[in-house]
């Protein structure tokens, strides 16, 4: 993992829309940069989603956090992440 990275110049600054981004750690802030780099995410743009976040952090990290989040990660973005790391599916919502 990086340890300096500026969000912003990495990902939309609309994703930390509630927050100061500038101020954002990469290590501390993990829980909250994973799931909202991959929000708004689609089978069409994952692929470039998921490289800027692996260049970041690693698999191990990247599938925890989103197995355990609590924001608001579609369950369609947890099916894009389990194929791509070939895990068994999860979902941050159950139906």
């Amino acid at each position: 993992m990086k340890t300096n990275s500026n969000i912003a110049n990495t990902f939309p600054k609309h994703l930390f829309w509630d927050m100061d981004y500038s101020k954002l750690s990469l290590e501390e802030d993990k829980e909250i940069i994973i799931p909202r780099a991959l929000y708004a995410t689609t089978k069409a743009t994952f692929k470039n989603d998921i490289a800027k976040l692996e260049n970041l952090y690693s698999f191990q990290d990247i599938l925890s956090v989103l197995q355990n989040t609590k924001e608001r990660i579609s369950n369609a973005v947890c099916e894009l992440v389990a194929k791509h790391y070939n895990v068994p599916v999860f979902y941050r919502y159950k139906l």
